[in-house]
């Protein structure tokens, strides 16, 4: 017999959610967007909101309609097509670049002002880290426990902490716009919200958050869905509000650092600014719960995950991933952010347009004729901007410059919607779908 779960449990979870959601991206990239975007701020935060706060919503929502599965939101584009996009998700939220990245932003901000930034003090802190990390991921079950009341309470506590200094207390007055924020705010914005890789979260935390439910005896799908949907809500009306926080600290610390410094410099600079000292052991403890449930997070979904598709029980996968990363982790944060946008560019269209499809399945006469044409056609032009964010970009041709929204990484969109209505008018002229009926 399923049950219910209690309001403190609802909060819990969304809680939970959010804490998973909130790990090293959501912390450091929004400071450099205000940072950078000057008198077109909340233009720019807009675009990144739409891709770092909705989409990751829906894509949470999306996943609960389906049970939680990625296997079946992915179900319409072919089962090879379907996994392969999956497994570059898991792999690039897992042991690629995500994962390591919460060592890499926690070490950064936290220990390296009282340690150095040297190869050392970074390689026993990511041993330290993912060991703790791994731990808790052994134990998936208890995750409501262990995170949603537990660790989720103190990070949102150091996080409310950081976000009402950083509206009480601004550091100075904003800088102008530069790059691209001069023209092209908005879409700026968008792209950047990529790199905090929320929507790519969601498709791998949605199996987490129903499989916390359900630690709880809820086993009703109908009440699966509300409770996810609860949970997504209280997790996007906490990222909305820390973005908020972050892009106004950013906005106002344009006299501590130059324009050009990366999140990590900008937070270092307003907590030592504003707090001196005792703010670098806040900021300490701070990055090291956020990044810690985002990286116990992306551990239990990338083992869940693979532990279905591999023969290794989700015990071994929780230690190889973690010892993976752990690895990957020492390369740097710098290194690993230069690699991750060209993948993050390229992979994150497909995914975009997948869940968005997703709340329109049931209203074709067929599914894969419309949402496999639409998905490839935004991978193939993903993998286009991906290229030309990379070292690569020279191999480009002269006339890619030439194709609509080019200049804003945004190429994918136009032939993405034009496929979409060609397969949707295609779609009205097929033969309904046949449904046997038993004599």
């Amino acid at each position: 017999m399923t049950k219910r779960l209690s309001p403190k449990d609802i909060i819990a979870l969304g809680f939970m959610t959010f804490a998973l959601f909130v790990g090293a991206g959501n912390i450091i990239f929004p400071p450099m967007v205000g940072l950078q975007s000057g008198e077109h701020l909340w233009l720019a935060a807009l675009g990144f909101m739409i891709t770092a706060v909705a989409l990751p919503v829906i894509a949470v929502i999306a996943l609960a309609r389906v049970g939680g599965s990625i296997s079946l939101l992915t179900g319409p584009i072919g089962r090879r097509a379907g996994l392969l996009l999956a497994t570059l998700c898991y792999l690039a939220l897992g042991p690629l670049f995500a994962t390591p990245r919460t060592a890499n932003v926690s070490f950064t901000l936290g220990i390296a002002p009282f340690t150095g930034d040297g190869a050392l003090p970074q390689l026993i802190y990511s041993l330290l880290f993912f060991a703790l990390a791994m731990i808790i991921s052994l134990y998936p079950g208890r995750l409501l426990d262990n995170v949603g009341h537990i660790l989720a309470p103190l990070k949102i506590i150091a996080l409310a902490a950081l976000g009402i200094a950083a509206l009480m207390w601004p550091a100075g007055a904003p800088i102008p716009a530069i790059g691209r924020y001069q023209d092209a705010a908005f879409s700026t914005g968008f792209v950047q919200g990529y790199l905090t890789m929320d929507t790519l979260s969601a498709l791998m935390f949605g199996s987490i958050i129903v499989t916390a439910a359900r630690s709880r005896g809820v086993y009703d799908r109908g009440l699966l869905m509300r409770y996810t949907l609860w949970a997504s809500l209280i997790a996007g009306v906490g990222l909305t509000l820390v973005y908020i926080c972050m892009f106004k600290l950013g906005a106002g610390s344009g006299s501590l650092v130059s324009r050009e410094q990366d999140g990590a410099a900008i937070l270092h600079a307003y907590v030592q600014y504003t707090f001196g000292d005792l703010g670098s052991l806040f900021m300490a403890l701070l990055m090291f719960i956020a990044c810690l449930v985002t990286a116990v997070g992306m551990t239990c979904a990338c083992a869940d995950f693979f532990s279905r598709h591999v023969p290794l029980s989700y015990r071994t996968l929780v230690v190889i991933l973690a010892v993976f990363a752990m690895l990957v982790s020492n390369l740097g944060l710098a290194n690993l952010i230069r690699l991750s946008i060209p993948v993050l560019t390229a992979i994150y269209p497909p995914c975009i347009a997948l869940v968005l499809l997703s709340f329109s399945q049931s209203r074709w006469r067929s599914a894969e004729g419309v949402f496999m044409p639409v998905v490839a056609t935004s991978l193939l032009f993903g993998v286009i901007d991906g290229i030309k964010a990379s070292s690569f970009s020279s191999l480009l041709p002269t006339w890619f410059e030439q194709l609509p929204l080019a200049d804003q990484g945004l190429v994918w969109l136009l032939p993405t919607l034009l496929v979409l209505l060609l397969a949707a008018f295609g779609d009205r002229f097929r033969t309904p779908r046949r449904v046997e009926t038993m004599s």
